[in-house]
């Protein structure tokens, strides 16, 4: 059976993208501007495995499957694909085709997969899992990021800013939320490189903290505190959250952390950050959701294996309602999906920009996870299979006033 063939026993006989593949057979429109090249039988081998975006994944990771083209577009293209219904007899005459196949060319999954031991969510585990994706390189991080170096949705003012001004634009969305003022306490937990940070200090004259599970992180951000002269304002702990200083905060914000904590622990997640408020301060709750209850609790197995062990999306409501249980008035909500997908392309066209340079710091292997996972995120973004909701909560001063104005923030 050509490989050919098979593709179009599995996805129909309308691919909407050309296949090509080693056997020289080829499936869908010639006239596709981009192409997916099938370069030896371990692809097909893996997909019998593990079909679907796991198998996929593999194969691309480990150079079997090469795209011409830009890997979106690829996507893209197929993301409205129905997969043929195959009878049972036409599943079985499959099987039994691809069975040499998978016995003469099986191979053990890629080792850049990654499953941290220990029990989930355990101070360690969870250090483990956040040093995976997270101490990479900081020199990878700053081609793919840009000079913010802010890994989380930025806001565009407009549909032509850069990245980097709606990175800036992002943290003052926060900072006016938060209501920030000169001589205020900040405690950005999960705080990345430390964007929001050195922004409160430097914008709004507030002293802020900010704690990450990430060494290189952690060390990259006070070094940065340091060059900027922000050092009697600011300072990035390598801490977890949970072990952050238990004094009375103004404001917390929470850009990018929510996704690593777990449906289990959300209700000590918000209440820890409930108990280091004082009355009348805020937090805000910036993180990546599920657009509605998911039918099931697994997270797509290669965003799982290969780029966010253990991490886990909520539907909004869900963290709204925890949010609420755990003391906090929920004052404001709002969905900044489509400015996530913007951020991706702007994090893709860097990626590609800085190619052999990242494939040379971190290998070529790695380098095509991220093409890849980021490409897929930008879809998802765009098609609603995923949202990214800033929530902002205030913790009631006494007789349940909120201390806001009665219009605004």
């Amino acid at each position: 059976m050509q490989v050919a063939e098979i593709i179009s026993d599995v996805l129909g006989q309308d691919v909407p993208i050309r296949v090509v593949a080693y056997d020289g057979s080829k499936a869908g429109p010639d006239s596709s501007d981009v192409a997916l090249r099938i370069l030896t039988p371990r692809a097909l081998a893996r997909l019998v495995t593990a079909p679907g975006t796991l198998g996929l994944a593999r194969a691309y990771v480990t150079g079997e499957i090469e795209v011409d083209g830009d890997v979106y577009e690829v996507l893209d293209a197929m993301a409205d694909l129905t997969l043929h219904d195959l009878t049972r007899a036409e599943q079985v005459r499959l099987a039994r085709r691809l069975l040499p196949l998978w016995l003469r060319h099986r191979q053990p999954p890629p080792p850049l997969e990654y499953r941290p031991p220990g029990r989930l969510h355990s101070k360690a585990r969870d250090r483990k899992a956040i040093s995976h994706h997270y101490d990479v390189s900081n020199r990878f991080y700053e081609w793919v990021l840009g000079p913010s170096m802010a890994y989380t949705c930025a806001v565009f003012p407009t549909a032509s800013a850069t990245l980097e001004e709606a990175q800036a634009a992002k943290h003052e969305l926060v900072a006016q939320k938060l209501g920030l003022q000169p001589g205020m306490r900040l405690l950005d937990v999960g705080c990345g490189w430390g964007g929001m940070v050195m922004h409160a200090a430097a914008e709004h004259g507030v002293k802020a903290l900010g704690v990450t599970l990430s060494r290189n992180q952690a060390e990259w951000a006070q070094a940065e505190i340091v060059r900027r002269g922000l050092s009697d304002l600011a300072e990035v702990r390598h801490l977890d959250y949970r072990d952050a200083p238990e004094s009375e905060f103004d404001a917390i914000s929470s850009i990018g952390l929510t996704e690593h904590i777990g449906k289990d622990q959300l209700p000590n997640y918000f209440r820890s950050l409930y108990e280091r408020l004082r009355p009348g301060g805020r937090l805000l709750n910036h993180c990546i959701t599920q657009p509605r209850t998911p039918l099931t609790r697994r997270l797509d197995p290669f965003i799982a294996r290969y780029v966010f062990p253990d991490g886990q999306l909520e539907p909004v409501g869900h963290l709204i309602s925890v949010m609420n249980d755990s003391g906090f008035e929920v004052r404001h909500e709002e969905n900044l999906r489509e400015h996530y997908a913007l951020t991706l392309a702007g994090w893709c066209a860097n990626l590609e920009a800085h190619w052999d340079e990242a494939v040379a710091e971190v290998g070529v292997g790695r380098a095509r996870v991220w093409r890849l996972y980021m490409a897929a995120s930008r879809l998802g973004f765009e098609r609603d299979n995923i949202q990214l909701h800033q929530v902002l909560g205030v913790k009631l001063l006494d007789q349940g006033r909120s201390g806001f104005p009665l219009r605004g923030w």
